[in-house]
């Protein structure tokens, strides 16, 4: 009887720790999966020069906030921007961090939508990836009216997370900051 007991509380506590390791893969694997769909569409911006090319634009310079880290400097595509869609495949903006040598290193992404554009056509705020978008409110350091902001930080880890806004393993090297 005892043997029993053991063997059934052995056998469930396998099950529950399988349970809880798929549970756990399986979040792991659909991050995994959405940041792999980001660096998919956005590889070829990897050279910063591609993505000006298609449109984006250098939008001010590396954005940082004291104590809790950087953005990395902003391109910005104007029609992906001005429009009301939420496109995982095509994110209004890239981030990029400046290396010592001067160049450039993708880190992130940015999806961008005005609150005016967006709450005309939608009941609900904007989210993507199962995260929803914060809402930068005016006035706002950028001299932009309210927009919902989404990053996804698809090219560098940022120990603050994924979906997180400032990114303390980004540096700010621009002589202006």
């Amino acid at each position: 009887m005892r043997r029993r007991l053991i063997l059934t509380a052995a056998a469930g506590a396998a099950v529950t720790a399988a349970s809880l390791t798929a549970g756990l893969a399986g979040g792991a694997d659909r991050r995994a999966n959405h940041l792999d769909q980001v660096r998919e569409a956005t590889s070829q911006y990897r050279r910063v020069e591609r993505a000006v090319r298609d449109g984006y634009v250098q939008f001010f310079g590396c954005v940082h906030e004291p104590l809790a880290g950087s953005m990395g400097t902003h391109f910005v595509n104007a029609t992906l921007a001005g429009d009301a869609v939420v496109d995982a495949r095509r994110p209004e903006a890239l981030m990029y961090e400046t290396r010592p040598d001067g160049t450039l290193a993708l880190v992130g992404v940015e999806y961008v939508v005005f609150q005016e554009a967006w709450d005309a056509e939608h009941d609900a705020e904007p989210e993507l990836f199962g995260q929803p978008f914060h809402l930068v409110a005016e006035p706002n350091r950028y001299g932009l009216p309210p927009f919902y902001a989404l990053h996804a930080w698809a090219w560098k880890w940022n120990p603050s997370g994924v979906h997180e806004g400032w990114n303390p393993a980004v540096l700010c090297l621009d002589p202006d900051i």
